[in-house]
């Protein structure tokens, strides 16, 4: 005669044998906290991301996110003051967080200068694709921070960097 336990009930075998059920699995925790948001969740810095590749007509998400990385983190470190701190305040919690965390450029970038910059820090990327990715980036800026902010940022980088945020540079007559 078999002796069963009530924590293992009996499965009936073919030829009347009883094999005891399989110890059951833990219970599943009743509920665990949600995950920190990170930047793939954060729904402002996924729009940007997309706003970027549908700019730059970037094939993959990851690529316009990297390529939006690397020219915000140059721009970090060109903006200063009042204007970066509005800046940051105005992007998506991630992309804010790569612009300040840049520290300050010691001498101010011609607009190509910039655009080699960002060259650099691209592998296999050449002055005209990098200047691509620093106008897929920098267009999307104005409607997400405003034109105010723009203008004060133009303001404060040298002559040439407008076409890289999507405007016209307009000089004066001499």
């Amino acid at each position: 005669m078999t002796t069963l336990t009530p924590q293992q009930p009996a499965i009936p075998q073919p030829g009347g044998d009883v094999t005891p059920a399989p110890e059951p699995r833990p219970a599943a925790p009743e509920s665990r906290p949600a995950p920190e948001p990170g930047p793939a969740q954060d729904p402002a810095w996924r729009e940007l991301v997309d706003a970027v590749r549908e700019a730059g007509q970037y094939p993959t998400r990851s690529e316009a996110e990297s390529v939006t990385r690397v020219v915000l983190s140059a721009l970090g470190g060109h903006v200063v003051g009042d204007e970066r701190v509005d800046l940051a305040r105005a992007l998506p919690e991630e992309a804010a967080r790569v612009v300040a965390s840049q520290i300050p450029a010691t001498r101010s970038l011609t607009a190509a200068e910039f655009v080699d910059s960002v060259a650099a820090r691209i592998e296999g990327a050449t002055p005209a694709t990098a200047r691509w990715d620093v106008s897929s980036v920098l267009s999307v800026l104005p409607p997400l921070v405003g034109d105010e902010l723009v203008t004060r940022i133009l303001d404060q980088l040298p002559p040439g960097y407008a076409l890289l945020f999507g405007r016209a540079e307009l000089t004066p007559a001499a």
